[in-house]
C-alpha cells in the first residue's frame, strides 16, 4: 500500500469506519491493509497487543486513519464495551471483517477438552459476541455489511481437525441465520471460507516440506483431497474477497459462503 492509497477521500471505503477482527497479522492484517488502500477509516481488534500495534503503526506511516485495541474476543461483555466505546469516540461501525480464528489439531479421541473449549471460544462464541455487538447497532441505523472468515473445514471432515472443523461449522450456520435476521434492515452478512493458506496458523500446522505436498496433492490414505490449483493461497487471496463481499459491489450478495480454497473440497 502507498501512503496516497489510504486518502480518506478516494476509494470505496473512503471516510468509512470497518472493523477488523484479528487485524494483526495474515488474513486479519491483509485485510486491513486493503481496506486502507480503499480510504477506510480502521479499528483494529486482536488478542496479541504487541503484534497488532505494529500493524497498526506500519498502516499509520501510510497515511491510514486506524485505532487498535488488545481484546479477547470471546468475552462478550468486553466485546460490547469496545464495539460501544469506538461508536462513541469515532462514529457509526459500517463495515466489519471478523477474521480472528484459531486452530487446535489432535485425533478426536485424544483431543483435550481445553483444546475443544479453545477452538469453540474463538471461533464461534466470539464470532457470536462480536457481530451481535456490531450488528444491534447496523439494525438500529438499517445500514451495515458484516463478513466472517470460515474456513472449507465447516463443510469438509479432516482428520485430526475435529474441534476446528466443528466450531467453524457452528460459526457458519449461525452466521447463516444472522444473515437472515438481518436482509429486512438491508443489512447484509456473508462468509468466506479459506483453504490451505499461508499465515502463521498454516505453517505451525504444516511446518515442512512433506506436509505441503500432502496439502497440494491430497493423502487417500487420510481421505485428503488435494489443491487442484496446486497453490497454498496467500493473505491477501483471501483479503480481497472480504473486501469485495464488504463493498457495494456485493449489494445484492447476502447468505453467501464464497469457497477460496483452489477447487479442494471440489465444492463440497
Amino acid at each position: 500500500m502507498n501512503a496516497g492509497a489510504a486518502s480518506a477521500s478516494a476509494g470505496e471505503f473512503a471516510g468509512r469506519l470497518v472493523l477488523v477482527t484479528g487485524a494483526a497479522r495474515g488474513i486479519g492484517a491483509a485485510t486491513a491493509e486493503r481496506l486502507a488502500g480503499e480510504g477506510a477509516r480502521l479499528a483494529l481488534i486482536d488478542r496479541d497487543g504487541d503484534t497488532l500495534a505494529a500493524t497498526a503503526a506500519r498502516l499509520r506511516d501510510c497515511g491510514a486513519e486506524v485505532g487498535a485495541t488488545a481484546l479477547d474476543l470471546a468475552d462478550a461483555a468486553a466485546v460490547d464495551s469496545v464495539v460501544a466505546a469506538i461508536e462513541r469516540e469515532r462514529g457509526p461501525i459500517e463495515h466489519l471483517a471478523h477474521v480472528a480464528g484459531i486452530l487446535r489439531v489432535g485425533a478426536s479421541l485424544e483431543l483435550d477438552l481445553e483444546d475443544w473449549d479453545a477452538c469453540m471460544a474463538v471461533n464461534a462464541r466470539a464470532v457470536f459476541a462480536t457481530t451481535r455487538a456490531v450488528a444491534r447497532r447496523m439494525r438500529e441505523r438499517g445500514r451495515g455489511s458484516i463478513v466472517a472468515v470460515g474456513s472449507n473445514a465447516a463443510a469438509a471432515p479432516r482428520i485430526g481437525m475435529a474441534a476446528y472443523a466443528a466450531s467453524k461449522a457452528a460459526a457458519h450456520q449461525y452466521l447463516r441465520c444472522l444473515a437472515l435476521e438481518l436482509a429486512p434492515f438491508g443489512i447484509r452478512c456473508n462468509i468466506v471460507s479459506p483453504g490451505s493458506t499461508d499465515t502463521a496458523m498454516q505453517r505451525a500446522f504444516a511446518a515442512d516440506e512433506q506436509a505441503r505436498r500432502d496439502i497440494l496433492y491430497g493423502v487417500p490414505a487420510s481421505y485428503r483431497l488435494g489443491i487442484p490449483l496446486r497453490r497454498i493461497a496467500e493473505p491477501d487471496d483471501i483479503a480481497e474477497a472480504v473486501c469485495f463481499l464488504l463493498s457495494d459491489r456485493a449489494r445484492h450478495i447476502t447468505l453467501h459462503d464464497l469457497r477460496i480454497d483452489g477447487g479442494a473440497t471440489l465444492d463440497a
